[in-house]
């Protein structure tokens, strides 16, 4: 399969070329020139799959005859060697757990694909290949753990200063060997904005041979597809009617995943966007102007975005097509105050700990099905201990740490702190 890039549709690469690359001419996005449709037996056949199975059949399309099938399989196996459970938490809501993987974050999913993918494409390259990632919080962790000690490859991660947990912090700045983190003075925006800068630097690539794992990379969105068809499988052994699903949502990449599963034929009632006061794309749903706007803290952090890049991707899904969007995407912004009572309403309610990206998409799907008939369920992207401040502030308790996390949480922290202008990172990246 090819893959067009957004900005300039003459550009066109297959998979393993738009993996490598990472983004196209102008910082555009890739885009799969042919989206193909789940067949009505893999559908039907859903809750008899084994979920590796499920995985293959959601990926095989995209990664064409790139991968072999064999190599595939093994590849999707390991993308998905953990729990991903849909619990129910009161009569129409239900929550898709996704922080079962190796970081306690939803992104564990396409970061091991996409290592995967890369350790595949480029065991026989002699250059040393260099992986350049921002993150507002969970995707350096990820990244950094999936390509942790992988031979050939090192791994640059930029992160705003001050605006990451600790627990975030420390997985992606403990680790060492090959995993470089810089704590830029600045926005997620402003690291996101440099990592851009970078791959449209001609010069630069001419010496290294740079590749992105933030969601903007294809190998890092598309497996992204998987989770929301083990849901289902899962919600379908409980429930005749299609779901609507509320996704928290920052740089759009989640539920543009799920929207393009939707798109080859999976049952979805509604789609929502729960985002905190960055809420670009809620007002877009309001307005029909899609406005960035500048970056602003808050505890839902990896929400945090003010210029979210995957929402093009979203659009061409739907033609550009303002109506198209509205009818099957809607919006709501959730603030602080209202993110913490609602950790602290779940957790006495329903027994139910919520981290706070987790709280906006709770809050947000219940307003939906206040004024909507339906069921659904949302994504709960992180695990609350990622968040202590905010869930022991909201609910008086302290979070337990999981066993996994006790030892990282003593390593040292290893950064070099720079500002957000582009030549201190040309430098930094020219020395590696």
């Amino acid at each position: 399969m090819n893959f067009y890039n957004l900005k300039h549709k003459e550009e066109q690469l297959n998979f393993k070329e738009a993996t490598i690359k990472g983004q196209g001419k102008e910082k555009g996005l890739f885009f799969p020139e042919d989206i193909s449709k789940f067949s009505p037996e893999f559908l039907q056949n859903l809750t008899q799959l084994s979920d590796e199975e499920i995985a293959y059949q959601v990926m095989k399309d995209f990664a064409g005859d790139e991968i072999p099938e064999a190599e595939l399989r093994k590849i999707v196996a390991e993308t998905i060697a953990f729990e991903i459970p849909l619990k129910k938490i009161t009569e129409n809501i239900s929550v898709l757990e996704l922080f079962h993987g190796p970081t306690l974050a939803f992104k564990d999913v396409g970061a091991r694909f996409m290592s995967r993918c890369l350790g595949y494409f480029l065991k026989n390259e002699t250059r040393k290949v260099t992986v350049l990632v921002a993150t507002s919080g969970d995707t350096g962790g990820a990244v950094a753990n999936g390509f942790y000690d992988v031979e050939g490859i090192e791994v640059v991660i930029l992160y705003p200063k001050n605006r990451v947990s600790p627990v975030q912090e420390k997985q992606l700045t403990a680790l060492g060997k090959n995993i470089h983190a810089l704590e830029v003075n600045g926005s997620f925006d402003d690291c996101q904005a440099l990592v851009k800068l970078a791959f449209s630097d001609e010069s630069l690539n001419e010496k290294l041979l740079l590749t992105s794992a933030n969601s903007i990379n294809v190998a890092r969105w598309l497996p992204q597809q998987i989770y929301y068809v083990l849901a289902l499988k899962q919600w379908l052994k409980n429930n005749s009617e299609s779901p609507v699903i509320c996704v928290p949502s920052g740089n759009f990449g989640n539920i543009c995943a799920g929207i393009l599963a939707h798109h080859r034929g999976l049952p979805v009632k509604h789609f929502i966007a729960a985002c905190n006061v960055n809420d670009v794309v809620p007002e877009y749903l309001r307005t029909e102007i899609l406005k960035p706007k500048e970056t602003v803290a808050t505890i839902s952090n990896a929400m945090d975005v003010g210029d979210p890049s995957n929402f093009v991707r979203i659009l061409e899904l739907f033609d550009k097509e303002f109506n198209q969007v509205k009818n099957k995407l809607s919006g709501y912004t959730i603030d602080d105050e209202e993110t913490l009572k609602t950790i602290k309403r779940v957790e006495k309610d329903y027994g139910y700990v919520l981290d706070p990206h987790g709280a906006v998409a709770f809050v947000a799907l219940e307003k939906y099905l206040t004024e909507n008939d339906g069921k659904g369920f949302f994504l709960e992207t992180a695990h609350p201990v990622k968040f202590p401040d905010s869930v022991e502030q909201a609910t008086g308790k302290s979070v337990e740490i999981p066993k996994s996390l006790e030892e990282l949480m003593k390593q040292e922290k290893f950064t070099t702190e720079i500002n957000p202008q582009y030549e201190e990172l040309k430098g930094f990246l020219l020395k590696k």
